[in-house]
C-alpha cells in the first residue's frame, strides 16, 4: 500500500527521494562491488548519492531521473538511477566498484538482488525508449516515481508494459529436450521459449512454440512458475513442463531459430547442473553442456525435472 502511495503521490515520492536508497546503473549496467569472492549490490543513501553528483558538478535534476523500484520491509524506498551521461571511470573509482553487464551480473550476485536489478533495468530501459508520444510526437514527462509518462499535449498516459513469454521444458518421460541459439555462450543449453502471439493463451503458445521449434506435438502440459526477465526488454516468463509421446519424439529443428536441439538423459542433466561455464571447455576446443544460472527460471524447470525423475 505504501509503495502504491509513492507512485500516486508526487510530493510524497519526492520526499522519499531524500531518505531512500539508490541502486546505480550506467547505460543500463548495474554497479557492483567485489568483496572477497562475493559480488555485492550496494545501496547508496540519498546523501551519498548527492555527494557523488556534487563531485561530478552535476545539477539537481539528476535525482529527478531516478525511478522507484520497491521498498524494504521497514518501508525504506528503493530507487534506481542511470548515470549514463556521466564519466563512468570517475564513479567507479569513487565507489570502488564497477558497472557490469546485467547478464553477467545475474550469474554472480545474491539471489535476492537479481529480481530487483532485473526490474530496475527494465523500467530504466522503458523510460529511455518512451521520451515521445506516439500520437503527437511531443515529449512525454515522467512522474517522480517513474511509474508512468504523460504527454502534456494530448493528455495520454503511458504505463510500462511487459510481454508474456512461455518457457517450456519438454520431456518424453525419460529424457528432457534442451536447445541453444547461435547467440548463446558456448556450451549453454536451455528450455524452449517464445513470445505469446496476440490472442493466444498459455497452452496454445506452448503447443505452437514446441511444434515450430522442434516439430513435436505436446500431449499434455502443466504450469510450473513465473518470473520477470529483462531480456530483450521486459518479459514475464511463464514456465511449463510439457510431455510428448516417446514414440513420436524425433526432433525436427527450426534451423533459423536454433543452432542445436537434442534429448538429454538424467545422468547428462545431473552432470550439466554441476558444471560451471568456465569449466565446460575441453582440450579439443569443444564445450560440454551447461545450463542457465540458479536465478533463471529455466534452471528451476531443469531441477524440477531431475527431482521428478529421481522421486
Amino acid at each position: 500500500r505504501y509503495l502504491n502511495q509513492l507512485k500516486e503521490d508526487d510530493s510524497l515520492c519526492r520526499q522519499a527521494q531524500t531518505s531512500g536508497t539508490f541502486y546505480l546503473f550506467h547505460n543500463l549496467s548495474p554497479f557492483l562491488q567485489k568483496v572477497g569472492k562475493k559480488y555485492l549490490v550496494p545501496q547508496l543513501s540519498a546523501a551519498e548519492m548527492r555527494g557523488i553528483l556534487e563531485k561530478l558538478q552535476e545539477a539537481e535534476q539528476w535525482m529527478e531521473k531516478s525511478v522507484l523500484i520497491g521498498c524494504s520491509d521497514e518501508h525504506s524506498p528503493r530507487f534506481a538511477l542511470d548515470l549514463g551521461g556521466l564519466d563512468k571511470s570517475v564513479i567507479e573509482a569513487e565507489l570502488q566498484g564497477s558497472f557490469t553487464d546485467l547478464r553477467k551480473a545475474l550469474f554472480v550476485v545474491d539471489g535476492k538482488d537479481s529480481p530487483l536489478l532485473a526490474s530496475a533495468q527494465s523500467l530504466l530501459r522503458w523510460h529511455q525508449s518512451h521520451h515521445y508520444c506516439s500520437r503527437t510526437g511531443q515529449p512525454t514527462q515522467k512522474n517522480p516515481a517513474g511509474s508512468k509518462r504523460v504527454c502534456p499535449a494530448s493528455g495520454v498516459t503511458y504505463y510500462p508494459q511487459t510481454s508474456p513469454v512461455v518457457i517450456t521444458l519438454v520431456s518424453d518421460g525419460s529424457r528432457c529436450l534442451l536447445a541453444r541459439q547461435p547467440s548463446f555462450p558456448p556450451g549453454m543449453f536451455t528450455a524452449l521459449s517464445g513470445f505469446c502471439d496476440l490472442g493466444e493463451n498459455v497452452e496454445e503458445a506452448v503447443r505452437r512454440e514446441v511444434a515450430e521449434e522442434v516439430g513435436l506435438e505436446v500431449e499434455s502440459l502443466r504450469y510450473a512458475a513465473s518470473q520477470h526477465w529483462p531480456f530483450p526488454s521486459s518479459s514475464l516468463m511463464i514456465a511449463c513442463h510439457a510431455l510428448v509421446g516417446a514414440q513420436r519424439a524425433q526432433i525436427s529443428m527450426d534451423t533459423l531459430e536454433l543452432e542445436e536441439a537434442r534429448w538429454f538423459d538424467l545422468e547428462e542433466v545431473v552432470e550439466g547442473l554441476k558444471r560451471e561455464p568456465s569449466s565446460s571447455k575441453q582440450d579439443d576446443g569443444s564445450f560440454l553442456p551447461w545450463f542457465p544460472p540458479k536465478q533463471a527460471i529455466a534452471h528451476q524447470l531443469i531441477r524440477e525435472w531431475v527431482q521428478q525423475q529421481t522421486a
